[in-house]
This record gives C-alpha cells, structure tokens and sequence, in this order.
C-alpha cells in the first residue's frame, strides 16, 4: 500500500548560517489512482476503467465514491454493491486500483478509453472530454437548507481545520478539506495533494454514512474555492462553502446559481462573503454596520 508521506535525501541550505547539510526530509506521497466501474451483469468481467487521478494514497474506496458522486454517476451509497481496492499489475502490488460494481438499474458511465480523463493533482475537470462535461446536475436545492453558522464560529474553522492536518505537519505540502457542523464540530477531515481528492474522499465517506444532503454541514478548503470545489459541495448538498485563499469567478457565479453560502479569505478575524451572505449571522451591532 502507498504510504501518504515518504522520505527522501536533501541538502538543507541556510544562507544565513552559511551552512549546506545532507538530511532526510518527510515529503506528501503521490502515486496514480485508477477507478473501475461497471455493472453487475459483468460477472468476471474486469469493469473498464472510467478516470485516473494523482493522489495522495489512503482513503481510497472514499475518493472513488465521492468521486462518482460529485460526477453524477451515483446518487447515494445504495448505488453501488461493491468497491474494493485491487492489486492492479503493479510489482510489487501497490493496490493503486479501486474496482466499483453498480447496482442493478444504474446506468454505468461512458468508459470509452478516448473519453477516459486523466485528472492531476492540481486540477480535475481539465482531463474532461468536452466543456459539455464540466457541469453536473446536482439534485438539491440548496436554497432551501436551514443552515445559518455565526461570523464568530466561521472564523473558529481554519485552526481546528490545520490542528487535525497530521500529514502536512510532517511534509507541509497536503491540502485539507474538512466537514463542520453549524456550531464549528468538525466531523470529517481528510488530507490530499490535490485539493479536489481531499473533497472527494469527505464527499465519498459521508456517502457511505448515508449523510447526504449535507445541507446543515460546512465544507472548509485549505486552499482556494474553484468552479470545480463549489459543483462537488453542491452535488453533495453542501450549503456553505468556505476557502482559506481566493474564489474564482466561476466558483462566485455558480454559488448564486445554486444558492450557496461562498466564503473566502476566511483568515483570523476577517472573511469576505461572495454569495448567500443570509446564511452568516453576526451581534446585531455588527449588523447594522453592513451597507
């Protein structure tokens, strides 16, 4: 099995003290992941694969369904009646593979290999087929979740959310999503080099905890709020997205189209709020001061 960290020889150069030493140093572990899914009536047949995506290893039966999740190939756990992590042909075995078989009913996805998409650490919908396949349909309206979360609690969320990332304290190099509850309980947390596998593996474990729609949760990013992050909350019918870093237009626009809460820059005491700004509830004096 891959491991999420991995060491390996550096120098270690200080200008300051004028010093140059060789040392061991903990790095984030990437290897491919490559997804199967198919149909029951396959029998022994070995499902096609639908997508391969770099990714820090662990938690992979969870990137595998959030993934088809937040890709419309699923709609719920009971979609699927097995996903099992294979040894692939790797030697030695790496169990970089994970195999899905849908439920009966469930239609599979195009598995053509010139449609198959590759997706990088950095970005999943580039290795889509076509700008028609970038969007998804989400079943939720998020518009009519209850959630309200105050400024105060919001403002909590980064440092409970860093306090839990075990791996990037030893690498410094993991993005990390986490899932909260409205009062600042975090529920879930999982840690990636890519920022879109970090929220798909929250995404796929609240899946198989028959949790969806998440529509009373928060999902907090390590990084920036991209289209990409904003369509997989909605899929799983997140309301309240939060980033640490900047959103992107896209991300902006499609929030108001979902009726999502869109939060970024969430840095000490300070957040800019781009969309659903109802949601975030403040004292009363802080109220009146809003124009």
């Amino acid at each position: 099995m891959g491991r999420v960290t991995d060491r390996r020889e550096i120098v270690r150069i200080d200008l300051s003290a004028g010093t140059a030493v060789r040392r061991m140093d903990s790095i984030s572990g990437e290897e491919p992941l490559e997804i199967r899914v198919g149909a029951r009536a396959d029998g022994r047949q070995p499902r096609r694969p639908l997508a391969v995506t770099m990714r820090t290893p662990g938690d992979d039966i969870d990137l595998a369904i959030g993934f088809l999740l937040t890709e419309g190939v699923i709609r719920d756990a009971g979609d699927i009646v097995t996903a099992q992590l294979c040894a692939g042909t790797d030697t030695p075995n790496t169990y970089n593979v994970v195999d899905i078989v849908l439920a009966d009913g469930v239609p599979p996805p195009d598995t053509d290999p010139a449609r198959a998409f590759y997706t990088t650490t950095s970005c999943g919908v580039c290795g889509k087929a076509s700008i028609d396949a970038i969007r998804t349909r989400s079943p939720w309206r998020l518009a009519d979740s209850p959630l309200t979360v105050p400024a105060a609690v919001l403002a909590t969320l980064p440092d409970r959310l860093r306090a839990a990332q075990q791996a990037f304290d030893r690498t410094g190099g993991l993005h990390a999503a986490g899932l909260f509850t409205a009062d600042g309980e975090l529920v879930l947390v999982r840690e990636d080099v890519g920022r879109h596998n970090a929220v798909d593996k929250v995404i796929g474990r609240a899946v198989a905890e028959h949790l969806l729609p998440l529509d009373r949760h928060v999902l907090l990013v390590s990084g920036r709020a991209s289209f990409e992050l904003t369509q997989k909350a909605w899929m799983a019918g997140i309301p309240l997205l939060a980033a640490v870093s900047a959103p992107s237009s896209l991300a902006v626009d499609l929030a108001h189209e979902a009726g999502m809460t869109l939060v970024g820059f969430l840095r000490g005491a300070t957040m800019n709020v781009y969309a659903g700004a109802q949601r975030i509830t403040q004292p009363e004096r802080d109220q009146a001061a809003v124009r």
